[in-house]
C-alpha cells in the first residue's frame, strides 16, 4: 500500500486510532483524525497528533471531513454503518478497519484468535508458545497493543500473534491468517451488532480470506463453531476437552495430546497452572495454534508449563482475614461469567454490573443458586440484572465498585471467595475493564494493608 501523499482520515481517536494516524503520517500520508468526544476528553492525544502535522477535529464529524480521501480507517469502537462512512462507501472511498491497514504491513506469518471468550489469555498463552519455540514474535491486536504498532518491527520471518475482535473483523477486506482461531461463541456485543447471527458473521470473517494452504482452528464443544466449519476453503483442526478429534489437540487419560495422522502426547492437563476447565480449552486451542505452526513438542510443553494467568483473566489478587479475591473484570459478557462461576465450588460473594450489553442474566440463575452466597450488583446494568436474578441467591444493591467490595468484605468469611466477573463492559464507570480490574486490586490491596496495621 502506497501511502505517499494519500489523503487519509482516520475516525476514532482509541488506541488503534492514535496509533494508525501516527503510522500513516511515518508513511507519508496526508493525514485527519476525526472524534466525536469533545476536545477536553482528548487531552493526552491531541498534542502529540498535532505535533506530527495531523490535523484533528472533535466534538462529531463533519460531513465534508469525510469528502475526497483517499482512504478512510476507522477505528473499531466506531460502528461500521453509521451515516457518514456508508456515505463515504457509496462515493466509492475505501474504508478499512485498523486490522486491514496492519495487515497490508505484517509481511509474515499471521496467527489470529478470535472467540467470546479466553481471547486475550490464548493469544498471550500462543505467544508464549511461538517464542520460546525460537520464532521471532509480535503480538497485538485486542490484547492491548495495536496491530499497526508492530508494522516497523515486521519481517517476513516474524510471526505476529494477534487478538482479533468481532468490531474489528467487520472492517476486513484481504486480512488472511495463516492459522485462524475460533474459541467459542455465545451470545455478546448484542447491542452492537443487534442480532446474535450477525455477531457470528462477523467472527466467521476471520478465516473467510484463507485457502487450502491455510488452518483453521474450532472448539469441537461449541455447536456454533461446528457449525462454521462448513463454511471453511481452509484445513479444519479441532480442539476439545471432552473427546478425541481426528485432527487436532484433545485430552486423553490426562494428557493433551496433538493428532494429525499420528497422534503426540504433549503434556499432562495437570502441569497447567490456569485455574478453570475454560482454560484447559484455551491450552488445547493454543497448543494447536503450535503444532500447526510447526513448534517443537517440548518446547510447547514447557512454555504452557510455565504460563502464568493474564492480567484481569481471573488473576488472584490476594488473601485477606482467610477470604480470597479474584479479579476477572474481562468478564465482559455472562458466559465469561459462568466460566469463572464453574472455576470455584462454592461460598462465592460475586459483584456483578456495569454496562448492558443486551444480555441475558438468567442464564446465571442455576450457578448462582449452587455457589453463590450474595451478589452485589453495581453500575447501569443493576437494576436489569436485579429483576432476572432475583431468587436465585441474596442480592446486595452496591452502586459503585468500592461498597461492593467493603461490604462483601464484611459479609464474607474465612475460606470464602470475593469474585469481580460483571458480565458487563465497564463504560459506565470506568475507562475500560483494565480500569475496573485496577481499581479492584487497589482496593483490595488497602484492604489487606489496612489487615496488616490492625495485626501490627
Amino acid at each position: 500500500m502506497d501511502l505517499k501523499n494519500k489523503r487519509v482520515l482516520v475516525v476514532g481517536l482509541g488506541k488503534s486510532g492514535v496509533a494508525s494516524a501516527l503510522f500513516l503520517e511515518s508513511r507519508g500520508a496526508i493525514v485527519t483524525v476525526s472524534d466525536a468526544k469533545p476536545a477536553d476528553q482528548l487531552a493526552k492525544e491531541i498534542p502529540v497528533l498535532l505535533d506530527h502535522g495531523i490535523a484533528v477535529e472533535t466534538g462529531g464529524h463533519g460531513d465534508r471531513t469525510f469528502r475526497g480521501q483517499d482512504l478512510i480507517v476507522v477505528s473499531p469502537g466506531i460502528p461500521a454503518d453509521v451515516d457518514p462512512l456508508a456515505q463515504a462507501r457509496a462515493l466509492g472511498e475505501q474504508v478499512i478497519g485498523e486490522i486491514e491497514l496492519a495487515y497490508e504491513f505484517l509481511p509474515g506469518p499471521i496467527v489470529a484468535i478470535t472467540g467470546s471468550n479466553g481471547k486475550t489469555t490464548t493469544t498471550a498463552l500462543t505467544s508464549e508458545i511461538i517464542t520460546t519455540s525460537g520464532f521471532k514474535t509480535l503480538t497485538g491486536g485486542n490484547i492491548g497493543t495495536p496491530a499497526i504498532s508492530l508494522a516497523d518491527q515486521a519481517t517476513p520471518e516474524s510471526v505476529a500473534v494477534l487478538e482479533v475482535s468481532s468490531f474489528q473483523l467487520e472492517t476486513i477486506r484481504h486480512f488472511r491468517p495463516k492459522v485462524a482461531l475460533i474459541l467459542n461463541i455465545t451470545p455478546d456485543h448484542l447491542d452492537r451488532h443487534r442480532t446474535f447471527e450477525a455477531y457470528v458473521d462477523a467472527k466467521a470473517r476471520i478465516f473467510e480470506n484463507q485457502t487450502a494452504a491455510d488452518f483453521l482452528v474450532l472448539n469441537a464443544e461449541d455447536k456454533t463453531c461446528f457449525a462454521l466449519a462448513e463454511r471453511a476453503k481452509s484445513q479444519v483442526y479441532w480442539f476439545s476437552n471432552r473427546k478425541e478429534v481426528e485432527r487436532g489437540a484433545f485430552v486423553w487419560n490426562g494428557e493433551i495430546q496433538f493428532r494429525d495422522g499420528k497422534t503426540q502426547s504433549i503434556m499432562p492437563v495437570s502441569e497447567l497452572s490456569l485455574k478453570g476447565a475454560h482454560n484447559v480449552e484455551n491450552a488445547l486451542a493454543a497448543v494447536c495454534a503450535g503444532m500447526l505452526m510447526r513448534c517443537d513438542p517440548a518446547r510447547i510443553r514447557q512454555a504452557v508449563r510455565n504460563f502464568k494467568a493474564v492480567e484481569h483473566r481471573l488473576e488472584y489478587v490476594a488473601t485477606v482475614r482467610g477470604v480470597e479475591y479474584y479479579n476477572d473484570s474481562k468478564a465482559t459478557n455472562v458466559d465469561a461469567t459462568m466460566k469463572a462461576l464453574e472455576s470455584f465450588p462454592a461460598n462465592i460473594h460475586l459483584i456483578l454490573g456495569g454496562k448492558d450489553k443486551g444480555s441475558d442474566y438468567r442464564v446465571l440463575n442455576s450457578l448462582l443458586r449452587e455457589r453463590v452466597k450474595a451478589a452485589y450488583t453495581i453500575g447501569a446494568a443493576a437494576e436489569k440484572i436485579e429483576s432476572q436474578i432475583r431468587g436465585a441467591t441474596k442480592i446486595i444493591h452496591a452502586e459503585t465498585l468500592q461498597n461492593a467490595i467493603q461490604k462483601a468484605a464484611s459479609s464474607a468469611r474465612a475460606g470464602d471467595v470475593i469474585l469481580l466477573a460483571p458480565a458487563c463492559s465497564s463504560f459506565d464507570q470506568f475507562e475500560n475493564y483494565e480500569h475496573r480490574g485496577q481499581v479492584f486490586k487497589q482496593s483490595v490491596a488497602s484492604l489487606a494493608q489496612a489487615e496488616l496495621a490492625t495485626a501490627g
